[in-house]
Formats: structure tokens, sequence, C-alpha cells
């Protein structure tokens, strides 16, 4: 198979201002562990805070873009990844652009001549994340950015897509005019539920889309807001990835699969109806460094083998092996290369 720009991910870059706090500064900032919100007027003094702490790092970052680079460091190929978002034109719009293409990455930003490159505060206590991100120009991406012929060819060429949920808060216009493509094509169309707040306050967006999509990746804990959201009489996990890979589907062509991570307890497959259950890589707790980019580095991984056309036990297997060794680094970086096989 050929592989150039077989995988396309679309969303928001941010760059990570990751620093361990403490509870106090939680409070102050009304911050919740394991969480992902947008951030309000009253979280912007701390990004200056978390960059005044001696332990900042600065990671490039975005879900969707953590998982293309996953993607593409698991797959060792040249050339196989395409990414597409907005930045600003300024020095962490350049850091991104280096960062990313040292990943080897192939990426195609849409560059906001106003707002600044988005950034996302990790905020780590006890290998524990939260993040608030700050879009500024991941706001600004439009569908007139995906439309110019050198960009729709990436689509074109793409057998895969990838979007984080986190993008409906951007330009459903543009997960639309590709999941339309994907199901005209016969191509593969996956997303992510991504957070709580997405499928609470964001829930007619992804009503829209998700009946194209083939693959749903989630959390336990947003798995059961779309099923409290949803109105769906249970928390159980393996009942409600089955119900979304029920949900009616707008192409044919492949059945719905959805997996569901829950940190370190088994991964839920659903298809079919039927639920499979896939061990994880128990870590000691002394090894955890952070989560942060635990679970986009298990669908970088899955996504890896999944282009290669493998059975899902071995995405979701490369999947884990991506995940453990994210979780024993700072932010979502790794080793130069893959230890697996």
């Amino acid at each position: 198979m050929a592989y150039e720009g077989i995988l396309l991910g679309m969303g928001n870059p941010l760059l990570d201002i990751s620093a361990v706090v403490d509870e106090h500064f939680l409070n102050k900032y009304e911050i919740k562990l394991n969480n992902a919100i947008l951030a309000e007027d009253k979280h912007l003094p701390m990004y200056e805070e978390m960059a005044g702490k001696d332990n900042v790092e600065y990671i490039a970052g975005g879900a969707t873009q953590n998982s293309i680079k996953v993607a593409q460091w698991m797959l060792q190929i040249p050339g196989a990844t395409n990414y597409m978002g907005c930045i600003g034109k300024d020095k962490f719009g350049e850091e991104m652009k280096k960062n990313s293409r040292q990943a080897g990455v192939n990426v195609h930003y849409y560059e906001d001549e106003t707002a600044p490159t988005g950034t996302c505060a990790v905020c780590v206590v006890g290998g524990e994340r939260s993040l608030i991100a700050n879009l500024s120009a991941a706001n600004c991406y439009k569908s007139e950015h995906l439309k110019r012929p050198e960009n729709w060819a990436l689509v074109e060429k793409a057998k895969y897509f990838y979007i984080a949920g986190f993008f409906l808060t951007v330009s459903p216009e543009s997960i639309q005019l590709v999941a339309e493509h994907a199901a005209a094509r016969n191509k593969v169309f996956s997303m992510n539920l991504s957070a709580p707040f997405i499928c609470e306050f964001f829930k007619d967006a992804q009503e829209k889309v998700l009946p194209y999509m083939d693959y749903v990746f989630g959390n336990g804990t947003e798995a059961r807001t779309f099923a409290k959201v949803h109105g769906w009489k249970t928390d159980n996990v393996e009942e409600i990835a089955i119900k979304i890979s029920q949900w009616h589907k707008a192409s044919g062509t492949h059945k719905r699969i959805t997996v569901i991570t829950q940190g370190a307890d088994p991964v839920v497959v659903a298809e079919d109806g039927k639920v499979r259950l896939f061990p994880v890589i128990l870590l000691p707790k002394e090894k955890l460094v952070d989560t942060n980019g635990a679970g986009d580095a298990f669908v970088g991984g899955f996504l890896s083998q999944l282009v290669q056309e493998k059975p899902i036990e071995d995405c979701v297997r490369t999947g884990c092996y991506a995940s453990n060794v994210i979780i024993q680094r700072s932010g979502c970086t790794y080793p130069e290369k893959p230890d697996f096989s």
C-alpha cells in the first residue's frame, strides 16, 4: 500500500504550558482534575502564573495533533500523516511548526493575522492532569482553508480521517465536509467524544456528525456523560459503548466500532452488538509522570495499525503501548523510535 498522506487529522493546535501545581492552585482557579474545559476570564491570569513556575514546560499539543504525531511515530513511514488547524503568526506558532515537522507530520496550518497561537494549561497534581484551553487562533479555523485546492487534495488523498470532538466548537462545517466525503468515497472517518462539555454543550453538532463516524473513541467519563445527555438510563460503559455503536449510520460500507478507554481498567470495544474487553499495560504508580496525552496517544497507536488494516486486537494493543510510553514522560512526548513489535 502507498502510505503517503493516508491519515489526515484536523483540530485545534495548542501549545501546552505544563506545570506541576498544588491543590491550592486548583481551588484558586476552580479546576477539577481529569477534566478538560475552555478557559473563561477567571482562568486567564493562570497562564502567566504557570509560565513563572520553575518546572514549566512548553510542548506542542492539541488533542488531534497529539494523536496524529503518535500515529506518525508508530508508523515510522515518512509523509504518512497530514494535519490541519489554525495558529497565529507568532513565536509560539513558529515553535509549533518546527515541533510538528520534526515529528514527521506534514502540517498545513491556516495562519491567522490577528489572534495569538492557542495555548493549553496542563495542571499536573500527583500525575493526574487537568486541561484548560485558551483557543485564541485555533478558534479561527475557516472551512475556506480546507476548500483551497492544495488542501482539499490532502482530503482526496487520505483514506482515514481523525478529528477530536474539540473541533466541533470551532468548525463543524469543515468536519461535515470531510465526513460527507468519507461516506461518499467509502473511507474511514473517526472522531472522539473528547470531553464531558462537548457531549453536554455541543450535543447538536455532535449528533449531526455521529452518523458519519466509523470509529468513536472516548473515555469512561465522557461515555457516561453522553449517555446522561441522551437520557439513557445506564452508566454501564459496556452498555453505552454498544448503544453508541448502534446509532444510525450515514453509509453502510463500514459498521461503527466504539472504543472506550477507562484508565487502568480494560479498554471496551463494541461492535455488532457485542463487547470485548482488552486489559491495559499496568504501570507502578512511581513510574507515572503525568496522564496528559494518554488518551490521545492511545488513539494515535490505534490508528497507526488501523491504516495498515491490522485486526482490532493489534490496534488496541498498540494503542495501549503508546499510552503506556506517554504517561511515563511529561506531556505527549516519546523516545526517538518505538520499541514495539
